[in-house]
């Protein structure tokens, strides 16, 4: 544990500075004009690729904040500008009372802008260590913490007189953490990585946990907070380490960010691009963020309408990235590498780059968001890229996809070789798409339901 312990502190250490970092560009750039904002996000951040993925681990997820949202007017106010539902089932009106509030500790949600965009993904927790106030009192929003002071400028900004306190927490006043097994059973919400008193949750006044149920055996969420009791900053408060019995596989994020991306799973605005990503794109359909009996909220005219009479033809999915040159086969599996070829990784793709049909031109396949090692997450033509049968479609795959087709999507600006008179040309790598059974599932249930 003291060898963990070491090694958490050091890495906990740097990717505190690089946070800091990224928090203080985020803030020059949203004085930037939109279209000089989009061009600095192009650019992909780099990442430390994992060895392998880990069976098993907890890490800290510095990329994450919290946000306490506290007051009589807090539970209503959430309900009309959240995707999912804070009150029990078969509520679903405007201002549920602490009868009514939804019993579980933490979901997942998202806030939409009118038109039914996504703004920010988040987690919804009841604040449990609030126990002067009936339950719906206080909140804690978790976001990306690159844009959790932008998130809170926009529930003040529409707050209008409802009584609620807002403010982000300090990084060691709350963090959040991840923990996963894959040899828990999948189909239960319990793991051998959290010891709880019941099967689901565990809280006391520094410790809060839930399964985090995007796809299934993702994992658990868990927020640790301040107190007289815990360690430095830079380690595991003693609450964390009881709980979760680790010794030594306390892992960076970037283990955490793999495991995502293996089962297509995204997350914070890196990957759900701010005011541009569609909620039934970003597959929060199928991952529990969006209630469809819920009563109005803001973005649900064009989430129901997509839901019931829409046809959804881009999705987010898990892909490989193998090399272009010598003859490289396309990958059976989804099947990690630390690199696509010797020097080659997956965050040399710029974010947003387009994904094209080799040999042949034509619209776009998809667009690449992020990715580790060899695999990443693109948001991708599902009847082009995949052999998914969308509604009205007569044949497997729809008339655009063949098994044999083969997409390349473009390196970043930086990563391109020289070519003839000095000229550079542009570098690419083969991708393939994969569908998770979890994905293919929902769709398929969604399918025998309308």
């Amino acid at each position: 544990m003291h060898t963990a312990r070491t090694v958490l502190a050091a890495s906990t250490g740097a990717a505190a500075a690089r946070n800091t970092a990224s928090r203080a560009c985020c803030a020059c750039l949203t004085r930037l004009p939109l279209h000089q904002r989009r061009a600095f996000c192009r650019s992909a951040t780099r990442y430390a690729a994992p060895a392998s993925p880990a069976p098993a681990g907890l890490a800290e997820l510095t990329s994450r904040k919290l946000i306490s949202i506290s007051g009589p007017d807090a539970a209503k106010y959430l309900q009309g500008v959240i995707t999912a539902n804070l009150a029990t089932p078969g509520y679903a009106g405007p201002n549920p009372t602490s009868e009514h509030i939804r019993t579980d500790v933490g979901f997942y949600a998202a806030f939409l802008t009118a038109q039914g965009r996504i703004l920010h993904d988040v987690f919804i927790y009841r604040d449990l260590r609030d126990t002067s106030h009936p339950p719906g009192h206080s909140w804690l929003v978790e976001v990306d913490a690159a844009e959790a002071e932008r998130l809170q400028k926009h529930i003040k900004r529409y707050k209008l007189r409802a009584k609620f306190s807002v403010r982000v927490l300090d990084d060691d006043e709350g963090r959040v953490w991840h923990a996963w097994d894959d040899n828990a059973n999948s189909s239960s919400s319990s793991s051998p990585l959290i010891s709880t008193s019941s099967t689901t949750t565990k809280t006391t006044t520094t410790i809060i946990t839930t399964p985090d149920t995007r796809a299934p055996n993702l994992g658990h969420r868990i927020l640790t907070f301040s107190s007289s009791s815990s360690s430095s900053s830079s380690n595991p408060p003693p609450e964390l380490t009881a709980t979760t019995p680790i010794t030594t596989t306390i892992l960076p994020e970037e283990a955490y960010t793999l495991r995502r991306h293996l089962h297509g799973v995204a997350e914070g605005q890196a990957e759900l691009i701010y005011g541009q990503a569609l909620p039934h794109e970003a597959n929060l359909d199928l991952t529990g963020a969006i209630d469809f009996r819920k009563g109005c909220y803001v973005g649900q005219e064009l989430t129901i309408r997509t839901e019931h009479r829409g046809v959804v033809r881009k999705r987010i999915l898990p892909c490989v990235l193998y090399p272009e040159e010598g003859g490289s086969a396309a990958p059976a599996g989804l099947t990690y590498r630390p690199e696509i070829a010797p020097g080659l990784t997956a965050d040399m793709v710029a974010s947003e780059a387009s994904i094209g049909r080799v040999g042949r031109k034509g619209r776009s396949a998809g667009k690449w968001l992020r990715g580790v090692g060899n695999v990443g997450l693109a948001l991708c033509r599902l009847e082009t890229m995949t052999d998914l049968v969308l509604p009205g479609e007569s044949s497997a795959g729809g008339p655009g996809y063949a098994e044999r087709d083969e997409f390349s999507v473009a390196l970043g600006p930086g990563e391109n070789t020289e070519g003839g008179e000095g000229e550079a040309e542009q570098r690419k790598v083969r991708i393939k798409a994969f569908v998770p059974e979890w994905l293919r599932n929902g769709l398929a249930a969604k399918g025998q339901q309308h």
